[in-house]
């Protein structure tokens, strides 16, 4: 474990959770103006171009005395992020933000499954009552967006009807999603234990950007000529939820297990469910909140375990 840090981390990733849970609020108010790639690319682009700056004059030295293979971990912790965010972003076009924010908060899960086969670590009883709750809950989460229960009686439209849906579309980019910060925390996990926060961040939010980029340009996603709103939520993306956020989780890699710290994203969907309902007025099913409920017991189910084992 690394050496023990001047703040909480406890406290620090209670900071994480608050930003990021705003998140899906900024996407959102800048999805009417622009495309879903160039939304992600924008929020990287602009954290990348902040934290420059500071590199140069405190970190320069660091960054060029890094090795071929922490670049190469710094490249692929890049583009599992550039991947998250793109599928993440773009699901929140099809999907309600609740359902959205759940599922790809399903992160833990695939955390606690991958780490068997990268660490070598076996995989415990409790990991596999939370996986069988936590997919439980993402296939009820998956319904309620097209079907209705009423009197304990579940109502679904046909099967063709129900897979040409939006809403399954944005909960499987979601899920995806989740998937890909999986890969970014676990990558992530080894970096941090030799390189500062801010040579760390400023690598892997440039290496996600740069993929970003030019996968909005294969696209013919423009970057300029929008709306002033537009810049005004890329920035807000930028600062709140990935410098503020996502940062307070890269710092507390440092000194905590990944999966503790993949444990805290389940404070983001309770957050975002609120200001979702105060801000875009999206009420929730009574049926979607069974199945966020039957994933977030199954998360933390699967989370505490995996995370009492390595501590």
């Amino acid at each position: 474990m690394a050496d023990r840090p001047s703040i909480s981390p406890l406290i620090v990733l209670g900071i994480g959770i608050l930003a990021v849970s705003n998140g899906s609020i900024f996407v959102r108010k800048a999805l009417v103006y622009t495309p879903p790639i160039t939304v992600a690319a924008y929020r990287l682009i602009l954290a990348a171009v902040f934290l420059f700056p500071f590199i140069v004059i405190f970190r320069k030295k660091e960054i060029i005395q890094l090795e071929w293979k922490e670049r190469g971990l710094a490249f692929l912790s890049g583009v599992f992020l550039a991947f998250h965010f793109a599928s993440w972003v773009s699901s929140l076009q099809y999907t309600t933000v609740a359902s959205s924010v759940i599922l790809v908060s399903t992160t833990p899960l695939w955390v606690a499954l991958i780490n068997p086969f990268t660490l070598k670590e076996k995989i415990g009883t409790p990991i596999i009552v939370g996986g069988i709750l936590t997919l439980f809950g993402g296939i009820v989460v998956g319904l309620s967006d097209q079907c209705t229960w009423h009197h304990l009686t579940i109502s679904c439209p046909s099967l063709p009807t129900f897979f040409a849906g939006k809403a399954i579309l944005g909960d499987g980019l979601a899920l995806f999603g989740s998937v890909m910060a999986a890969g970014y925390l676990l990558v992530g996990r080894s970096l941090r234990q030799h390189l500062s926060l801010a040579s760390y961040a400023f690598l892997v939010y440039s290496m996600g950007a740069l993929v970003l980029l030019i996968w909005a340009t294969i696209r013919g996603e423009s970057f300029f000529g929008y709306p002033a709103p537009a810049y005004g939520w890329f920035l807000a993306l930028a600062i709140v939820p990935q410098l503020i956020g996502h940062t307070s989780f890269n710092w507390a890699l440092r000194y905590l297990p990944t999966a503790f710290v993949s444990l805290t994203f389940l404070g983001e969907p309770i957050g975002t469910a609120i200001l979702a309902y105060f801000i875009l007025k999206e009420v929730p099913s009574g049926f979607k909140l069974m199945g966020i409920g039957l994933i977030l017991v199954g998360l933390f189910i699967a989370s505490y375990d995996y995370n009492s084992n390595k501590t």
